[in-house]
């Protein structure tokens, strides 16, 4: 038998020594606390994350800053562009009327192209093979030859053909015009460069309508449609996203290509400028006007060439890429939320320290 004063005595050493356990871990929890970051003691309450350090990359942006300003520096501080003669030509009526003849080219080709190259887009994908075949001739002979062959050879087309007539084939002409009083020199450059683009604008709509996939022709089929109106209605509008891009490319290619109907005597950009350094022997300064009007109407066309390929990819992309304002808009609120966290860890009360 234990005695009740036995039983005492344990129960007060039990209780003691659960006081110096309890008293123990309040101590370290104590001692582990300091070593952790409080709330107002200047240090951050979440561990920072530190991004890589990219060295080679920071060196490449330096090393590629570098040869643009050396560039820069060498266009700008060079005396011979003459970059006063520059600004006094660049808004002259000469030039002026130069650029836009060349920009009603660019657009009339290109009109024109697309018009003549769609009908033979369709032929080439059609299952007749003489419509086949003649496309492909087509498309064959104008992509072999050079753009200013062609040019000549339309210019001199009166050696060939003195006249030209409407009538029945082997028999009776109505109606004959000499070639002479008809292509000009203009006319002339908008029918070679016409059916230049035409063979380029067919394979581009023929890459375009094959990029579509087989089952929208074929739900369009099992719907009834007509093989004009499903081209017209459901291929085309999907082909655009493939025809928008290589288009626009043709577009600013056609726009430095008519630089070309100068051989001509074609009153463009390029050939206004030639007349204007022919009297002033200012050949420098004269062809960077022509090149500056020619960078600002690609960067122009470059822009509404990236809004157009925006709106055909609603349909396509799950979000849209941001235009410049909303990447420049994007940028800006990344910097104010960068400067509200560096000034809230600033303004932070620095209480902490040693207990």
């Amino acid at each position: 038998m234990v005695s009740p004063s036995e039983v005492t005595t344990s129960q007060a050493e039990s209780v003691l020594a659960d006081k110096d356990t309890a008293a123990k871990d309040t101590a370290a929890k104590d001692v582990a606390a300091e070593d952790l970051p409080t709330v107002g003691s200047g240090r951050d309450d979440v561990p920072r994350i530190v991004p890589r350090r990219r060295v080679g990359r920071w060196l490449a942006a330096a090393g590629a800053l570098l040869v643009f300003a050396m560039v820069l520096n060498s266009v700008v501080r060079n005396p011979a562009f003459q970059w006063g003669v520059v600004g006094r030509y660049f808004t002259t009526s000469a030039v002026l009327d130069g650029l836009l003849l060349t920009l009603w080219l660019t657009g009339a080709v290109m009109v024109l192209g697309f018009l003549l190259g769609t009908p033979l887009a369709v032929m080439r994908l059609s299952g007749n093979p003489v419509l086949r075949t003649l496309s492909w001739g087509y498309v064959w002979i104008f992509r072999s030859t050079p753009l200013l062959v062609q040019l000549l050879f339309w210019f001199n087309i009166g050696a060939l053909y003195p006249t030209l007539g409407l009538g029945i084939p082997f028999g009776p002409e109505f109606v004959t015009v000499k070639t002479v009083n008809l292509f000009g020199p203009t006319l002339t450059a908008v029918i070679g460069l016409t059916l230049h683009e035409a063979a380029y604008a067919a394979e581009v709509v023929r890459g375009g309508v094959l990029s579509v996939e087989s089952g929208q022709t074929e739900a369009a089929q099992a719907l009834g449609l007509s093989r004009t109106r499903t081209l017209r209605r459901i291929v085309i509008p999907q082909a655009m996203r493939s025809i928008v891009p290589t288009a626009g490319n043709m577009l600013i290619g056609t726009l430095k290509g008519t630089s070309i109907v100068s051989v001509l005597a074609v009153h463009d950009l390029l050939y206004s400028v030639q007349l204007v350094y022919n009297q002033t022997y200012q050949v420098i300064p004269l062809l960077m006007v022509a090149t500056l009007w020619y960078i600002a109407v690609t960067t122009v066309l470059s822009a509404g060439q990236f809004y157009v390929e925006r709106y055909y990819a609603r349909g396509n992309a799950r979000e849209l890429p941001p235009t410049p304002l909303q990447r420049l808009r994007g940028q800006f609120a990344a910097v104010r939320t960068r400067l509200r966290a560096a000034t809230a860890a600033d303004a932070r009360p620095a209480t902490g320290g040693d207990r």
